[in-house]
């Protein structure tokens, strides 16, 4: 049984995408998730043998440092898109008593305006602003939409986001690119590329 890491806890959107990720390659039934709360502990255990692959979603603030950490032990196996779980910006109702502060996992900071809160407070996950305003830490955050349904008698949704489509890294042992880009030729956007560049051959011969 293959073995999968990534950012925890459960229902994280590194967690959601991963099951996504291995549904799509029809290996959900044949492998195992383990989740960690951190990369580097993720990474280390990817070395160790402890796990086969590592997740991260390629605009994670440590993307670059992990990348560049662990090169001599672990490398980029397969990239790909997903998009994410759908998002809100949300707010405490009238009448909770406001902290003035709005919490966001860092790479979700530019989804929304967030302008109206003088303190932005980043936080490792989407889970866990979502822990910090059922807490009252925080008057407002961006969190996973089920949250604000869960808690429409608390919370009010400002700005709805949606899915985010982003680009995710597959980390594994052993290197696939043999020296080359190893590139998906039938990809959808490669089918954009030779319909696009038939009609521009089609309008340079007319």
């Amino acid at each position: 049984m293959l073995t999968f890491s990534t950012l925890g806890l459960e229902g994280s959107n590194h967690h959601f995408v991963l099951q996504q990720y291995l549904a799509a390659h029809g290996i959900a039934q044949a492998s195992r998730i383990v989740l960690f709360d951190d990369f580097h502990a993720g990474a280390r255990a990817l070395i160790a043998g402890e796990a086969d692959y590592l997740l991260q979603c390629a605009v994670h603030p440590t993307a670059a440092e992990i990348t560049g950490t662990y090169r001599a032990a672990m490398v980029v196996v397969d990239a790909f898109i997903s998009p994410s779980r759908p998002m809100a910006l949300v707010r405490a109702m009238g009448g909770w008593k406001g902290t003035g502060k709005v919490g966001v996992q860092p790479a979700t900071q530019s989804y929304a305006d967030l302008s109206a809160w003088p303190t932005v407070v980043h936080e490792p996950t989407v889970l866990a602003v979502q822990a910090g305003l059922a807490e009252g830490r925080y008057e407002a955050g961006i969190v996973f939409s089920p949250f604000a349904a869960a808690h429409a008698e608390r919370f009010e949704v400002i700005e709805p986001i949606g899915a985010i489509c982003d680009a995710w890294i597959v980390y594994g042992r052993e290197a696939v690119d043999e020296g080359r880009a190893v590139v998906w030729k039938d990809s959808p956007v490669a089918s954009q590329y030779r319909e696009r560049n038939g009609r521009s051959s089609k309008l340079a011969r007319s």
